[in-house]
């Protein structure tokens, strides 16, 4: 049975997981979008978080983490 290099193997299992995070990271961002909005209808984040089955604190979380994430140093958008 042919194996494929070790090297070779740890690269693609790298590039995989940074997919994995990537893609992560994505979805955690509209996670925390749509319970933005579940706040704006509903009024809070405890009504969310009933609503959901999750813990306020959970719920509130999400959103803080989303919103700490602004524009990167390498932005060029951003001014110094």
């Amino acid at each position: 049975m042919d194996t494929k290099p070790w090297r070779d193997r740890v690269r693609e299992e790298d590039a995989l997981l940074e997919q994995l995070q990537t893609l992560t990271s994505q979805s955690a961002a509209r996670r925390a979008a749509a319970l933005i909005e579940g706040v704006a209808e509903l009024g809070s984040v405890y009504a969310v978080a009933k609503d959901v089955g999750k813990s306020w604190t959970a719920v509130d979380n999400a959103i803080k983490r989303n919103k700490k994430k602004g524009p990167t140093k390498a932005d060029p958008t951003t001014t110094a």
